[in-house]
């Protein structure tokens, strides 16, 4: 394993995450099996003590897992050089098997942290605490992806050889490559490019909708997490090639290094976020008619619609923007 101070701090992230979420398993079973809020037992009054201190733990592990995966991303790119034939991250997520799994579970888990911090965030608002069962519920759902996450994580660093040649990004995405990467990068740019304005079109109605009418919430969160995917593969197949004013580069990484003046941080950033929010709406909103919750449903809801909104217009502001400024022509995309 090749040793370096961003690999042992993404380890010790892990271990700490994982030992963190494995004791609030442990406390999350007894809120299931013994909570009761109209009892005023010892038992009780402990527990809802605790809730506040097992929160504060979640909220930093969640947190740091957000930060593992910047760092994950800026490990790999940093890495790119250690090993020949690679000009990226995506070379780096090459040299084993391991490197991309690692990737997607740690973005689903900042997914499905986000939304648990959003729901614990929505009970504590209520004087009953009435969604506690349920988020304690699904946080043991959460648990064995963070440990997933470490093993997988562990293996691909564990199996690091600095010998091994490695794919670049130019075949992982090119035309005559059998990879699901090379599938979506040879989307045709004008397909691409409907699916994204439109889906992002549809997004917007369903957010005008909710808005206008209080209802909708769960298509808005579907909506956002449709575009975000979209948007992900129509960076991949249309707007990273006007990036680099090349039609047949197609990496997501690359538009990360400053000689593309780090565009990608102002694709990413927002539409991360931008699909945390909708996500959030979808989360907070069906609890609307709880007593104990519906003013903090009618109060924050919107804005977390409101704010999404605005960064996947940011997203799709930038993208258009990209593609017009840049000397790249590519026929039949436009029209």
């Amino acid at each position: 394993m090749l040793l370096s101070p961003a690999i042992l701090a993404l380890i010790l992230v892990s271990v700490t995450v994982s030992l963190m979420l494995l004791l609030a398993s442990g406390f999350a079973i007894q809120i299931i099996t013994l909570w009761d809020i109209n009892s005023g037992s010892e038992q009780q009054l402990v527990l809802e003590r605790r809730t506040y201190l097992i929160s504060t733990l979640l909220t930093w592990a969640f947190v740091a897992e957000l930060v593992s995966l910047l760092l994950f991303v800026y490990n790999a790119e940093s890495m790119s050089g250690q090993f020949v034939g690679a000009m990226c991250a995506t070379g780096v997520l090459n040299v084993n098997v391991w490197g991309w799994p690692t990737l997607f579970l740690k973005m689903i888990v900042f997914f499905s942290g986000a939304a648990w911090l959003t729901l614990n965030y929505l009970d504590n608002q209520g004087y009953d605490y009435p969604l506690v069962k349920l988020k304690y519920s699904l946080l043991l759902l959460i648990v064995p992806l963070v440990i997933a996450e470490f093993v997988v994580q562990l293996l691909h660093f564990q199996e690091m050889e600095p010998d091994v040649i490695v794919s670049c990004c130019g075949s992982l995405f090119s035309s005559e490559s059998e990879s699901v990467a090379a599938g979506v990068a040879g989307i045709q740019p004008r397909i691409a490019m409907l699916a994204f304005y439109v889906s992002g079109l549809a997004m917007l109605l369903s957010g005008v909708w909710f808005l206008r009418r209080k209802s909708g919430g769960i298509l808005f969160a579907v909506m956002g997490v449709a575009v975000f995917v979209i948007s992900m593969i129509a960076i991949v197949s249309f707007v990273s090639p006007y990036i680099y004013e090349h039609p047949h580069h197609h990496c997501p990484f690359c538009i990360l290094k400053s000689g593309h003046d780090f565009a990608g941080y102002f694709l990413y950033i927002p539409l991360f976020v931008a699909a945390v929010l909708a996500l959030g709406v979808g989360v907070i909103s069906p609890w609307a008619k709880v007593p104990s919750l519906a003013a903090s449903v009618v109060k924050d809801a919107p804005r977390l619609a409101w704010l999404s909104m605005a960064l996947f217009a940011m997203v799709y502001a930038m993208s258009t923007w990209m593609v017009l400024s840049s000397s790249l022509t590519m026929q039949g995309v436009w029209w």
